[in-house]
Parts: C-alpha cells; sequence; structure tokens
C-alpha cells in the first residue's frame, strides 16, 4: 500500500467505506445529508500491549462507533486512527 505510518500499542488504521450515493429505492442522497460511513478497512495495526494482543488484521472490513476514531488526511486519503476497542465487529 506504500503509506508510511505505524499506529502504536491497541491502535488500528481505518480506511472508512464511501458514503452510500442512493437509497435502495434509487433516489440519489446530495452530498449534505449523507451519513458517516461506520464500515472500513484495517489498513495498518499497531502491536497491540502485553496484556492485550490485537484480534483485527490489516485487510479486516470492521463496523465502529459513529463517533469513534480521529480523522486524517494521508496521501490524499481520509483515514480514522482509534483504538481497537471501538471497533464493535469484524464483517
Amino acid at each position: 500500500m506504500g503509506l508510511k505510518i505505524q499506529p502504536l500499542a491497541d491502535r488500528v488504521l481505518v480506511e472508512p467505506a464511501a458514503a452510500e450515493t442512493t437509497t435502495a429505492s434509487g433516489i440519489i442522497i446530495p452530498d449534505n445529508a449523507k451519513e458517516k460511513p461506520q464500515k472500513g478497512t484495517v489498513v495498518a495495526i499497531g502491536k497491540g500491549t502485553k496484556e492485550e494482543p490485537l484480534t483485527v488484521k490489516v485487510g479486516d472490513s470492521v463496523l465502529y462507533g459513529k463517533y469513534a476514531g480521529t480523522e486524517l488526511k494521508l496521501a490524499g486519503k481520509d483515514y480514522l486512527i482509534m483504538r481497537e476497542s471501538d471497533i464493535l465487529a469484524i464483517v
């Protein structure tokens, strides 16, 4: 992937999935009404802690809380960095 970032301890770098652009019935959603995605792909992980090794792996598709993580932009792409405990499930 070429990213030069290594999360520390129990932190995980997630690339959010694209926001939905249409509803199930085909209605186009304008940019200002799109909801923040709560699903993404793990792109980098920390080494965990002695007490708790990480459960997620790079490439896992995950669900996370609506307000989880800190947003950052790297190489022109948006990412979230969060603690593994902010991840709700592996999909």
